[in-house]
């Protein structure tokens, strides 16, 4: 069953440019390389600095779950690292 995981990020404005920066350049990248992984964007709120959605397209939540185990998930959190007080929301939906 293909799915979407959501992954709800909150940073203070002032670290907002390098959340994107740090999407960009390393995330993505790695996301999209995951097998079972269709598509990753980054969606900025217009109406609140600071607040994202990492959007992920997925073949099956068993892909999600390796992903999770994998080396490029620690690769992932330890790029994010860099950023003070973000707050960090994750939920996985199926198609009905």
């Amino acid at each position: 069953m293909s799915c979407v995981r959501l992954i709800f990020v909150s940073v203070p404005p002032e670290d907002a440019e390098q959340a994107e920066r740090n999407w960009k350049e390393s995330c993505a990248p790695l996301m999209i390389r995951q097998p079972g992984c269709v598509s990753e964007k980054l969606l900025r709120c217009v109406d609140a600095p600071g607040e994202y959605i990492s959007y992920s397209e997925w073949n099956s939540v068993e892909d999600i779950d390796a992903y999770l185990r994998s080396p490029a998930h620690e690769e992932i959190k330890r790029h994010n690292r860099n950023i003070q007080g973000a707050k960090v929301t994750v939920k996985t939906y199926g198609l009905v």
